[in-house]
């Protein structure tokens, strides 16, 4: 049993068998080949390719140009090429552009990366066929929500951000939502970001008594306040969102602090058969190689089902990826939330589920 589902994985697809096995699909990659996002084009090529390749299916690479440019460009490309579906789209300007030609052809589109509400919501008014298998405009919020709710119940906590936008925007929309169900933060407040330390703000917060503060920040400020909350003895329990995880030489982060984030899908064990096969290819699952694999397993199954087009099946399908399961809702978004409570051991953040227990 085990034999036939790394094969299925491997090759990208749960055979469905029978009558409706569709054969040489056709795959459209729209990512970037130039300038500075081009390193991440070329993961989606990799990842959309090693899927597409296992299964004697096609891909076309579609350059995206991420700007004013792309126009109806990339939709005609996609037409142009016979493409049953297309991939990618890390920027908004081509997708934008490409949904209301692909709809007319009843070509799917899955993006990776663009996650403005807006156009998700023009393309459920119009019966456009996108989906979304990044995270939605909701879903840190979400998780955050989900997580204090969880396990803060009991704990006087504290909610600050460092007065950009998107933090502020983040917290406030914790905490309204948190007030709707009767939990209240002992501290709201905004702090001033850049800092080489921030012991003001640690004894501050050890005033009010808090005990767990969300914080709205990026991760060199976060650091900051772990570090310097330590040096206070200060058992505080941080939690940040997204803009906790990226390489930052300068400001070590402490054992504990937690993030809202996507996993490393490389190091989850859904994906570690594709990963040790395209090893051997010389092929890091690193970014968007794995998602890009994902979008097309995804959409090679929903295509070898029977009943109704390519759109329709993928939106009410079950489909096991390198990735975990991925189904889509109503509103074309994923199922599930992607976003993963994750905390920093010994270097680097990894599932709360997994990580080791401190000694």
């Amino acid at each position: 049993m085990k034999t036939v589902f790394l094969a299925s994985l491997l090759g990208g697809v749960l055979l469905a068998g029978g009558p409706a096995m569709a054969a040489g699909l056709t795959f459209a990659v729209v990512a970037p080949d130039a300038g500075p996002l081009a390193i991440l084009g070329q993961q989606v090529r990799d990842g959309a390719r090693f899927a597409a390749e296992a299964n004697g299916d096609t891909v076309v690479e579609i350059p995206e140009a991420c700007d004013e440019t792309d126009g109806d460009n990339i939709a005609k490309a996609i037409l142009s090429a016979g493409a049953d579906a297309a991939v990618g789209f890390l920027c908004t300007e081509g997708l934008a552009a490409s949904l209301p030609a692909l709809a007319e052809a009843k070509v799917p589109a899955i993006t990776l990366s663009v996650r403005s509400g807006i156009l998700m919501e023009d393309a459920l008014k119009k019966n456009w066929p996108l989906f979304r298998l990044a995270p939605g405009p909701r879903a840190e919020a979400d998780k955050a929500v989900e997580i204090i709710t969880r396990d803060w119940k009991s704990e006087p906590f504290a909610l600050i951000d460092d007065g950009t936008i998107h933090a502020r925007e983040l917290v406030e929309t914790v905490r309204l939502r948190l007030e709707d169900v009767g939990m209240k933060a002992a501290f709201v407040d905004t702090f001033r970001s850049a800092q080489e330390q921030q012991l003001t703000l640690v004894r501050r917060l050890a005033k009010t008594g808090v005990t767990h503060v969300f914080l709205g920040g990026d991760r060199t400020d976060v650091a900051v306040i772990a570090r310097d909350a330590a040096a206070e003895k200060q058992p505080l329990t941080l939690l940040g969102g997204e803009a906790l995880i990226g390489a930052d030489p300068t400001v070590a982060m402490t054992d504990g602090v937690q993030a809202i984030a996507l996993p490393d899908y490389q190091s989850q064990p859904e994906g570690e058969p594709v990963v040790k096969a395209m090893l051997a290819r010389d092929i890091v699952a690193e970014g968007y190689v794995l998602p890009a694999h994902a979008a097309v397993t995804a959409l090679a199954a929903a295509a070898r089902t029977e009943g109704g087009d390519l759109a329709e099946k993928l939106a009410t399908g079950r489909f096991e990826t390198a990735i975990g399961p991925i189904a889509f809702g109503a509103d074309h978004e994923l199922g599930t939330n992607p976003y993963r409570l994750l905390v920093w051991k010994a270097g680097a953040f990894v599932p709360a589920d997994t990580a080791p227990e401190s000694e």
